[in-house]
């Protein structure tokens, strides 16, 4: 049961950050096993069929695992920006799991940063 509480309010951060600003195309939760425990996606957000959308969960979850065997040194990650031509790919540090953003080019993504940041550090507490 605990799990599905978990589930529920992941539910609800990923809603809330949706609506922050009309540019997040899509928001999700990826636990430490790479598991996507929770979604949600604007409407028109259709760049990546299912399977495409799965590979980049899971490239994402490999890149965040890889770059953890050099946490000793660097620190744990905070945030992560990919920049594409039609998509920029924001991942955050959530309690051991990552927050997974994607939201338009070309957009002030570093004020949708604070803005989820600041609704993490709320959701946490």
């Amino acid at each position: 049961m605990i799990i599905s509480s978990e589930k529920m309010d992941y539910k609800k951060l990923c809603d809330k950050v949706l609506k922050i600003d009309s540019h997040v195309r899509f928001t999700g939760v990826l636990d430490s096993k790479g598991d996507l425990v929770s979604e949600k996606k604007r409407n028109d957000a259709k760049l990546l069929n299912p399977d495409e959308a799965k590979m980049s969960i899971h490239y994402t979850f490999e890149r965040w695992t890889n770059l953890q065997n050099l946490s000793h040194k660097f620190g744990k990650e905070k945030t992560s920006i990919t920049e594409y031509e039609k998509v920029t790919l924001i991942s955050l540090h959530l309690n051991g799991n990552l927050f997974l953003l994607s939201i338009d080019p070309g957009v002030d993504y570093m004020n949708i940063i604070s803005k989820t940041n600041s609704i993490i550090t709320d959701f946490q507490n």
